[in-house]
């Protein structure tokens, strides 16, 4: 059988890379690899379609289904997790020290469709009682005087969400024309060590690990999603695809969890996997539907209450039914 070629645009991550290198095969199905930063990535997915497969952020992925969207769909596969009680920060300056501090304050964001946003807005909203109508937003680019949502929210009544086409959010910041940005990239300042800029959470780390202990949630970033006349036309790709994403991972696992060479440039490396395993189970990256329908069903209610949605979307209608699960003998 000849094979079907499939164009993947996917971040160069080592628990996908056996399968985009050839190490691990997916039956039936030969790929070119695109690996670009994510954002070009989701940006050209979104506008042009422009390959096969490509790995999106979640919540332009399901703002896209509410939206009517029917020339894509998904596998529950989810290559960026994050916890990010890390993404808040303020000008180091500024007495903003805890979620309720961001009270009637001005906040700034690179946008309202972003998964990163989906989840600290939750947080401020249900864990720290921030409630999104006590905060001014203001929408820029992080680092660039740079304006547009390339997907558009339905924002809830009392929302003020404010473009700001002509200043970055980092400009802001340090101005005090914002008071707080939220943002999955760190600002680049903040990067190369400009004392300027703080996280607010100094200890995040504990942050993160109170809200998982707390919730049950572990935050998913990013899924792949495929355009849908190639699952019409040859059905049984999806599940091809699951697996081969699903074996490369658990590659990429016992790599991490070696605790008789370092494969990462990560002292302790293994440490860090091993307290993983205690917290997060024995496959502590899990895809498929049912080890992340707790989550998978919190993001979709977050959504919805935010106006990422422009309806409710349930998560059995984000994923192609052949690719829920593996199949085992």
């Amino acid at each position: 059988m000849k094979k079907v070629h499939l164009s993947v645009a996917i971040s160069d991550y080592d628990h996908v890379r056996d399968f985009m290198s050839g190490e691990v095969k997916a039956q039936g199905i030969e790929t070119t690899h695109i690996d670009l930063p994510v954002e070009e990535i989701f940006s050209r997915f979104t506008r042009f379609r422009e390959w096969d497969v490509s790995e999106m952020s979640m919540a332009r992925y399901v703002s896209l289904i509410s939206q009517g969207a029917t020339d894509v769909t998904a596998i529950p596969v989810f290559p960026s997790r994050f916890f990010r009680q890390s993404a808040i920060f303020v000008a180091t300056e500024r007495p903003i020290d805890n979620p309720a501090d961001l009270k009637g304050k001005r906040v700034g964001i690179p946008e309202w469709v972003q998964t990163a946003l989906v989840y600290i807005r939750a947080y401020l909203t249900h864990q720290a009682g921030v409630p999104l109508a006590d905060i001014d937003w203001y929408r820029a680019a992080v680092n660039v005087a740079s304006y547009f949502d390339e997907v558009t929210p339905k924002l809830p009544k009392g929302v003020r969400y404010t473009p700001v086409p002509d200043r970055s959010l980092t400009d802001m910041l340090l101005a005090g024309d914002v008071d707080a940005i939220l943002t999955a990239r760190p600002p680049r300042l903040f990067e190369e060590g400009d004392t300027r800029i703080r996280r607010m959470f100094t200890d995040f780390r504990a942050e993160e690990e109170s809200y998982w202990n707390d919730t049950g949630i572990f935050p998913i970033m990013h899924t792949v999603v495929l355009r849908r006349e190639l699952t019409d036309r040859h059905p049984w790709i999806a599940g091809n695809l699951f697996r081969a994403f699903e074996d490369a991972k658990q590659r990429s696992l016992i790599r991490a969890a070696d605790g008789n060479i370092c494969r990462f440039p990560i002292p302790w490396c293994f440490d860090y996997a091993e307290k993983a395993r205690a917290m997060f189970g024995s496959d502590f990256w899990p895809y498929g539907i049912e080890p992340n329908r707790k989550t998978l069903e919190a993001f979709l209610e977050y959504a919805f209450e935010q106006g990422v949605v422009h309806r409710r979307v349930t998560v059995d209608e984000l994923f192609l039914e052949s690719a829920h699960s593996l199949y085992e003998v």
